[in-house]
């Protein structure tokens, strides 16, 4: 009998479906936080120019400390 080669399986399909969904799920989640985004800018405007500034400056912080955290994280 001779020696027969290792047979080794490699799935690659396995993981193709997940692959495929993670776009479309970032795609929803980037939408619902932009729709959240947008009614607080409408809700803060309707307040006065004060809270406003403030709440932009508060939001422009986050934005930026979350993409440093992004950055040092990613790589």
């Amino acid at each position: 009998m001779a020696d027969l080669p290792s047979t080794r399986v490699t799935t690659l399909a396995e993981e193709a479906p997940l692959g495929l969904l993670l776009p479309f799920w970032q795609v929803v989640i980037g939408a619902f936080a932009l729709f959240v985004v947008l009614v607080s800018v409408a809700r803060l405007a309707r307040r006065g120019r004060s809270r406003m500034t403030t709440a932009l400056l508060v939001t422009a912080g986050t934005i930026a400390g979350l993409a440093v955290v992004g950055v040092l994280l990613q790589g």
